[in-house]
């Protein structure tokens, strides 16, 4: 009796220890991952919240100066999107709709909001402090997406990085990579290699490196044969932002798994972007063709694929809310105003991306 005893205690233990294991894992799949980033536009407002339509309201875009003018979209109802937000032509000033995002994201698994960022003429610098502290509460981090801003080069961007690390380096929410702060730069390669060295190598003129402003700075590979830019320039390593697959070389899925493999060659850090798709004919009607249909999350999920079969430490996702080009994964529903019919994700969820990217982020690194 006494060794049954025995046997059903250690049984019983062990089952406890599975049990105990069981929670953990799914706990863990609960939490944000850090390797995973996502590009976020606070660049919205409302009559209502900020006294006019910032961004919903916007100009139907040129091809060519001797095009036809167009009217403006106004906003309200009649937004400057091919799709409807679920939360409406909503303030990225409201604390309530950024708490309502954050959430969003982080039940997504998303670790790490990259917010874009124009210097001094950003129409969002009001948001940036609350973005943080909502990031705070679940869990987020938050990072800086550093716009081609008219002027820039490399002695302002050492002068952002002073100054952002400044202005919101001691949040708790301000995200670094293995120590250091994280900043993607859009468009590098409108400033030259050479340039660009003068701040990121470490006998530069103006370098960072070795100072309190060293930072990991993430370029944008746009074009084929863009390796001699990344060794001068210095940067630690390269994304590719775009959606659109085949839009450049850098969004072309089938060139991941050697921007990969280049990236580890030389001690490079490489984020492929996703998205769910694109199309942004209601600003630039005559961009049809990089319209990308989301086949009912199909596209989706063959970029996820694509990125984690490429052996990448880190993912981008192309985008939480850029409306005007319709990749975001932010809910949309169907909605109908006098001028304009709106897409949505039917027969999908309005919530499908946000689940279908923790679907895939849990597969990240496994």
């Amino acid at each position: 009796m006494l060794i049954r005893r025995c046997s059903v205690s250690l049984l019983g233990g062990v089952g406890l220890c599975v049990v105990l294991l069981m929670c953990s894992m799914r706990l863990l799949a609960q939490i944000p991952n850090e390797r995973a980033f996502c590009f976020y536009y606070n660049w919205y407002g409302n009559t209502s919240f900020d006294g006019q339509e910032i961004h919903w309201s916007h100009n139907v875009l040129k091809q060519s100066p001797t095009d036809p003018d167009r009217p403006r979209i106004p906003g309200k109802e009649n937004l400057a999107s091919n799709f409807y937000p679920e939360l409406g032509n909503y303030s990225s000033n409201d604390p309530g709709i950024v708490a309502k995002h954050m959430k969003m994201m982080a039940d997504a698994r998303i670790g790490v909001v990259v917010l874009t960022w124009w210097r001094k003429s950003d129409s969002g610098l009001k948001a940036i402090p609350i973005i943080l502290d909502e990031a705070q509460k679940v869990g987020l981090k938050v990072c800086f997406h550093l716009e081609p801003y008219g002027g820039r080069n490399a002695k302002s961007v050492r002068e952002d990085i002073e100054n952002l690390l400044q202005e919101y380096g001691t949040h708790p929410a301000f995200y670094r990579m293995e120590g250091k702060p994280c900043f993607f730069i859009y468009d590098s390669y409108l400033t030259k290699a050479e340039e660009w060295a003068t701040l990121l190598q470490p006998d530069g003129e103006i370098t960072i490196r070795n100072t309190p402003l060293d930072a990991v700075l993430i370029g944008l590979w746009v074009k084929k044969g863009e390796e001699e830019f990344f060794r001068k320039s210095g940067f630690d390593g390269y994304y590719t932002y775009f959606a659109a697959t085949n839009f450049t070389y850098g969004s072309s899925p089938e060139n991941w798994p050697y921007m990969q493999k280049w990236a580890v060659a030389n001690k490079k850090i490489f984020i492929p972007c996703v998205g769910p798709g694109y199309i942004d004919t209601r600003v630039r009607p005559w961009n049809g063709s990089t319209t990308r249909d989301r086949e009912n999350g199909k596209y989706y999920d063959r970029m996820f694929n694509d990125a984690i079969k490429s052996g990448v430490s880190y993912i981008g996702i192309t985008s939480f809310n850029e409306w005007h080009e319709g990749t975001q994964i932010e809910p949309a529903v169907p909605f109908e105003c006098s001028e304009f019919k709106y897409l949505d994700y039917k027969p999908l969820a309005p919530d499908y991306y946000l689940k279908r990217t923790a679907y895939w982020i849990d597969k990240l690194n496994k």
